[in-house]
């Protein structure tokens, strides 16, 4: 037997391409291929020389060309970037296992295969072959690919005629969402999902629309779609056929398409209009929601139409009738209701008395005796009150209710509770100027006039006799119902000193007072027991002239003096000074200050005759 042909290397006798031999790469021939395979192929033949006749297993003998008609069969069938078949040989690990009929298998992600949920093992799928091999020897497949190019060429002739497709929301990314279209990923701007802004994309997720292709690059895989170019192209269709019968006072039904804080946009069907939170109940709402949802279906009247700048106004409280129409009869002055409260002001609070109908509380009718300081310190908001009705404006749709009416006024029965002369005791709740206040029952204070304060004394200020929060003794003296007024006195609960004066300071007494004002006729001095008398100049330097008490005399400063005399009726006591004692306390810095005398009251309640 011949011997076989020694093995050849496959480099030996693949031919050498254009590329190999430096110049301008360029496709294999088919009769290139087929050397190539042929050489790949025959070293199997030689692979076992001593099991085979030379004859039967040459290179040129029958089998040998059916062997290798079948490898390049097998291998003719399989190029790169085609869609293929491939049958599934099971799931491992969120990775898809494939056989496409080469030597090795090939793995695609399982979500690429989300619309073929009952995948299984033996299904035939049809996937793109990427590579043959990667760097471990793997096919690299991809269905998501596959899918792409089977349908790219329906998605190319849909934007080259400008025709609509329809895709599915899948899912929320920055800028806009992810749509898919016909198991493509498509990406819709967040400008172009409808007319207006949308709040909250992710109520649209899973919804089905129709768009407009708007850009292509297959080359980047990259597609654009729009669903407000449709919407646009509705709304004008629809608005012009709106424009020739939509007409001011009509009643149309309508759909509740979007809600903000300040109203509601109802669509009548290509065109929105606002329905306003103040057009939607003649009563009071907080928030439109309170009225209407997205979705809902109502009639609403057309009050304005702009068309210039596509503004319509809405309304659904004119489809109801008017509740100021009889409201005077219905709320007769003096009447006695009950509502609610539903705001508060600095003035006063508003009280819902029906749906549409409101009453104002206003501070002052609030309470008889507390001084309400804010109208929330005796209502709150919800809270249910009872009024009376105690005016009624139907074309200024106003009310004016009070609370305090629902109860008796106390200052009515104040005069025969507490007749003039009544001695009561009450607790200082202010200091004025002028006064203080007292309180005489829970909410109503009388007035002790700084004259009413003391017999005896000139009372410059109030914080002299009494503080706040003293419980004093005092006596009515007058009480004015009308104008919610009481006098008391502090002075008149005490004995009048000046029907005992005469027996306590007898005319020819010598005491020691103290200055406690300068006049610019004479010094006012305190005898002690609150008690003052007036020193004439012409008694101020044993009958020496002086042109002012200042000359002589300051404030604090101590001086021996006599009753020259008591005048119990005008109530004045008059002194003469009789000698300056030697221990004095330091003058002032501050020079007394002399105040002139208008009157013979300005020296005080206990004061001599200005004659010298």
């Amino acid at each position: 037997m011949p011997e076989l042909e020694t093995p050849v290397s496959s480099t030996a006798v693949t031919p050498s391409t254009p590329a190999e031999n430096g110049g301008p790469s360029s496709p294999l021939s088919q009769r290139e291929k087929r050397d190539m395979q042929k050489a790949q192929l025959r070293p199997l033949a030689n692979r076992r020389p001593e099991l085979y006749d030379e004859d039967e297993y040459s290179p040129d003998s029958d089998e040998y060309e059916r062997m290798f008609e079948l490898y390049q069969g097998t291998m003719a069938s399989i190029e790169e970037g085609e869609i293929v078949k491939a049958t599934v040989q099971g799931i491992r690990d969120n990775m898809v296992v494939l056989d496409i009929g080469f030597k090795s298998e090939g793995t695609v992600p399982y979500e690429e295969f989300k619309d073929m949920p009952e995948l299984k093992a033996g299904d035939i799928v049809e996937v793109l072959l990427e590579h043959l091999e990667d760097q471990e020897g793997s096919v690299v497949l991809s269905k998501k690919k596959a899918d792409f190019m089977r349908v790219w060429e329906r998605i190319r002739v849909a934007y080259e005629t400008d025709q609509p497709v329809e895709g599915t929301l899948v899912k929320k990314i920055k800028g806009g969402v992810v749509v898919d279209l016909m198991g493509v990923d498509a990406f819709l701007p967040g400008s172009q999902i409808a007319l207006r802004r949308v709040p909250n994309i992710d109520e649209l997720l899973g919804q089905k629309y129709e768009f407009k292709i708007i850009k292509l690059n297959k080359r980047r895989r990259n597609i654009v779609v729009s669903r407000r170019v449709i919407l646009e192209a509705e709304r004008a269709g629809k608005r012009e056929k709106l424009m020739k019968e939509l007409q001011k006072d009509q009643v149309r039904k309508g759909v509740v398409k979007n809600i903000t804080d300040f109203g509601a946009f109802i669509d009548l069907g290509g065109v929105d209009g606002l329905l306003h939170i103040t057009d939607m109940s003649w009563g009071r709402i907080a928030h439109p929601s309170e009225m209407v949802h997205i979705g809902q279906e109502l009639e609403v009247k057309v009050l304005d139409i702009d068309w210039e700048r596509e503004r319509i106004s809405l309304g659904l409280k004119q489809l109801q009738s008017y509740p100021w129409k009889d409201v005077a009869a219905k709320y007769p002055v003096g009447t006695r209701v009950h509502g609610k409260v539903v705001s508060i002001t600095n003035y006063g609070a508003f009280i819902e008395l029906e749906p549409g109908i409101e009453g104002l509380v206003h501070i002052s009718e609030m309470s008889w005796t507390r001084n309400v300081r804010h109208p929330s310190k005796l209502v709150s908001i919800g809270e249910a009150i009872e009024a009376v009705v105690l005016k009624v404006d139907p074309n200024e749709e106003k009310i004016s209710l009070g609370m305090k009416q629902t109860e008796q006024d106390p200052w009515v029965v104040l005069p025969l509770k507490y007749p003039v002369g009544t001695r009561i005791t009450g607790k200082v709740r202010n200091l004025t100027s002028f006064g203080a206040f007292v309180e005489i029952e829970p909410g109503i204070d009388g007035l002790i006039h700084i004259s009413d304060m003391s017999w005896t004394k000139r009372v410059q200020h109030p914080s002299e006799v009494v503080k706040k929060g003293d419980t004093v003794d005092v006596v009515i003296l007058n009480i004015d119902s009308d104008n919610k007024r009481i006098s008391l006195g502090l002075k008149q609960a005490e004995e009048d000193p000046w029907l005992r004066i005469g027996e306590t300071y007898p005319v020819g007494t010598e005491l020691r007072g103290k200055v406690v004002r300068l006049m610019d006729k004479g010094v006012v001095v305190d005898i002690g027991n609150d008690i003052e008398g007036f020193v004439p100049v012409s008694q101020l330097n044993n009958g020496k002239p002086v042109s002012s008490p200042a000359d002589i005399v300051y404030e604090t400063m101590n001086l021996d003096v006599r009753i020259l005399e008591v005048d119990p009726i005008h109530r004045r006591i008059v002194l003469a000074v009789t000698g300056i004692p030697e221990e004095q306390p330091a003058r002032p810095e501050t020079p007394s200050k002399v105040i002139p005398m208008e009157s013979e009251n300005d020296i005080g309640p206990l004061t001599g005759p200005l004659e010298e």
